[in-house]
């Protein structure tokens, strides 16, 4: 005769005696408790049930053929129950309660999968090219794990991070508000950079490691970091400055570059002329080394020194804006090698590791090494402030620790006009002695 299966419907007269056995309400407390250990999904060798009436403890005993009742909080043998219980129905005891209480879970196998979950996706975060690329955002991180899952779900927290470091990786806007911007960049979704939104939190957190700031609690100050990482710049506001930029073309913004160039003078470009269809075009023979500094006064220097003879030069003006940062992609784009210097200070670091990121520039004169020598002639000057790591050179961070002190860019002038005249010279290498 065919075994019936276990969760066949079968009615009260087709259970056998022993099936019958097994249903009694007094041994109810011990499917229980069985259930409950074996749940926990670790190796169970004994059940404490308890505090049992008369009725509970005389069908207990009866289960397990015992010669007297037990106490009333006794500790019983899983072995010996799951013995009675094959010789009354022939089935194993997980069998059984499955089917009196409900399914069996495995509650250490799940907080193992959910232990797994949680490391993959810190892992996952810490790994990430935009973390890595930007050590800065290395407090953001402890501080996504510190506040746990969203919910509770791994999946729901890497969905949201996700959100959060495509923000972070499409940042400057191009001159869009921030409906416009979050629409483009969060699968249509206008509102889900809104005021007050877990994401916009979250993103706003890590603008604020980046930038070495106060996380925003007001909306002024909410809107003004929003504004620092170039969202909402509008095309003309945001502007980048340039010197001895001759791109190819008979556009305004050539025209306007290269008379600048050809007169020795430095050009402030807005957005709205780099956007400009078919505006800005390098020749094969005009796409050089490219240098961008951080601050205006080195490009003053640059031009004062060398007027019309000025190679090409970028300024970020601090914390690039979208202007500079299209700039410097249209020049790659068309060509052209990158080089970026900036302060030797936390800040100064953290925006060279935002610019390397965003643009295809390279680093120049930015190592520990070139750290030093500037110590060397300079060794006196403010506190370089929180200091994060450099992802181009793993040891310039320490040194400046250990130095204690930051070393403005207008101090290496001198070795950057150096360079910058010897890659305008031809048949000299480009970018300096320890460009890249």
């Amino acid at each position: 005769m065919e075994r019936r299966r276990l969760g066949d419907r079968v009615t009260a007269a087709e259970r056998t005696p022993g099936e019958r056995a097994l249903r009694r309400p007094a041994l109810l407390p011990l499917w229980r408790a069985v259930h409950e250990r074996v749940s926990a999904g670790r190796p169970v060798t004994r059940v404490r049930l308890g505090p049992l009436d008369d009725d509970q403890r005389e069908a207990l005993a009866d289960l397990l053929g015992l010669d007297r009742l037990p106490g009333a909080r006794p500790s019983v043998p899983l072995a010996r129950v799951e013995e009675a219980v094959t010789e009354l129905c022939g089935r194993s005891v997980r069998e059984v309660v499955t089917e009196l209480i409900g399914p069996v879970e495995d509650r250490a196998g799940e907080r193992r999968r959910l232990a797994d979950e949680r490391a993959g996706l810190w892992a996952w975060l810490e790994g990430h090219a935009t973390v890595r690329a930007q050590p800065a955002l290395a407090g953001w991180v402890a501080s996504c794990r510190a506040a746990g899952l969203v919910g509770g779900s791994a999946e729901r927290t890497r969905a949201l991070l996700a959100d959060a470091l495509a923000v972070l990786a499409a940042l400057p806007a191009p001159a869009q508000p921030l409906p416009a911007f979050a629409a483009r960049v969060l699968r249509g979704d206008a509102h889900a950079l809104d005021e007050g939104t877990r994401l916009s939190s979250l993103v706003l957190r890590a603008l604020a490691a980046l930038h070495d700031t106060d996380v925003p609690r007001s909306a002024e100050h909410r809107r003004a970091l929003w504004a620092r990482a170039g969202v909402a710049d509008d095309d003309l506001s945001a502007t980048v400055l340039v010197a001895g930029l001759r791109p190819a073309g008979e556009g305004p913004l050539a025209r306007v570059a290269r008379v600048c160039a050809d007169a020795g003078q430095a050009a402030s470009l807005t957005l709205a002329q780099l956007r400009a269809p078919g505006e800005f075009s390098l020749t094969a023979e005009r796409a050089p080394v490219v240098h961008a500094v951080e601050n205006p006064s080195v490009l003053a220097l640059a031009v004062r020194r060398a007027g019309a003879a000025c190679p090409p030069l970028v300024c970020t003006s601090g914390w690039p804006n979208s202007a500079a940062i299209h700039l410097l992609r249209l020049l790659a784009d068309h060509g052209a090698a990158l080089r970026y210097h900036g302060d030797f200070d936390g800040e100064g670091i953290r925006i060279a590791a935002y610019v390397l990121d965003k643009t295809a520039a390279r680093p120049w004169r930015m190592t520990a090494a070139d750290y030093r020598a500037a110590v060397a002639r300079t060794p006196h000057g403010p506190p370089p402030g929180r200091l994060t790591e450099a992802p181009w050179d793993p040891l310039l961070a320490g040194a400046m620790a250990e130095s204690g002190i930051a070393v403005a860019e207008e101090l290496v002038a001198d070795d950057l006009l150096d360079d910058l005249m010897n890659a305008a010279r031809p048949g000299r290498p480009r970018g300096g002695p320890t460009a890249g």
